[in-house]
């Protein structure tokens, strides 16, 4: 990862922490977190699309492989990442038992969680680069081009997220409807419950994540970069009545100090520029001066 800069982007409202809240409100959701204006529309069955990384880099299966991909960034902008080469041994290191999950100690975690979390982040980042590589293959994109936007280093942010069991899970929303503000998501399912719904066809689809699989989707900087071809595609967290859910989420994007721009070889008299072009900088401000919801900022810097 970059090493930390000291950078104003905005800041966030201090809330209760939630862990908190169920501690001295059991029973009871607070009023600020209740949504009586979410919508609830139908949710369906389907099957998020599968790709196999190993499939990927095999010339005997390259093509068709990259034609998964493609298909799975422009009509779903999700897919679950198999054979992706993260061990399992790491990645069940990375799902800490209950007793241990205590976020005031975050800046004094044990040495061998610290470890654990160093390495993860280490091979999360180079699986994104993997992944963006490929991408640009299924798009046809000069080598290059993908690179220098995210200028050989991408940088990388993580969010551990904690849905807690919820009295009230038909009135409450885990995390609102939004499709997500950076490059490339890769999400790591810390436990067995369900809860990450993804928008199609305006309808809700649950994702039912596979054992050792990350759940990766674009995001808005790889829609802009792409001109509009991978879509990033609005998704939710929903809660459970009766049991927590966790879920370690990385975030990958260009550097501060780079801009974000639709590929040249995707722009063409043929398909325009969808986009503007714009600083990461003044990206972030933007965004960070909004709220939350759907793929409302995508939509400021469309042309």
């Amino acid at each position: 990862m970059e090493p930390a800069k000291s950078v104003s982007l905005g800041s966030s409202l201090l809330v209760p922490s939630v862990q908190d809240l169920i501690k001295t409100q059991l029973g009871v959701v607070p009023s600020r977190y209740l949504r009586p204006d979410q919508d609830q529309p139908i949710v369906f069955d389907a099957d998020v699309p599968i790709v196999d990384l190993e499939k990927l880099i095999d010339e005997a299966t390259m093509d068709s492989e990259l034609a998964v991909l493609h298909s799975a960034c422009k009509d779903w902008g999700f897919f679950q990442l198999v054979n992706h080469g993260v061990s399992p041994a790491l990645l069940e290191n990375m799902n800490q038992p209950p007793d241990l999950r205590k976020p005031h100690l975050l800046p004094k975690l044990p040495l061998p969680f610290r470890d654990t979390l160093e390495n993860y982040s280490l091979e999360v980042r180079n699986l994104a680069a993997k992944v963006l590589d490929q991408m640009a293959k299924a798009l046809k994109m000069k080598p290059e081009e993908m690179k220098d936007i995210f200028s050989g280093n991408i940088r990388q942010a993580m969010r551990t997220n904690y849905y807690p069991p919820c009295p009230e899970p038909d009135k409450v929303i885990g995390l609102t409807p939004h499709s997500d503000s950076t490059g490339l998501t890769i999400l790591l399912q810390v436990n067995e419950v369900e809860g990450l719904q993804i928008k199609k066809d305006g309808s809700w689809v649950p994702v039912k994540v596979l054992p050792n699989a990350f759940v990766v989707n674009v995001g808005d900087i790889v829609e802009i970069i792409t001109n509009g071809v991978y879509r990033s595609i609005e998704h939710r967290a929903t809660v459970n009545s009766e049991k927590e859910r966790l879920s370690i989420a990385s975030f990958h994007s260009p550097r501060f100090d780079g801009e974000i721009y639709p590929a040249p070889s995707l722009v063409t008299g043929e398909s325009p520029a969808l986009f503007r072009n714009v600083s990461v900088k003044e990206y972030l401000k933007g965004l960070f001066s909004r709220e939350l919801q759907g793929k409302s900022y995508l939509d400021t810097l469309r042309i």
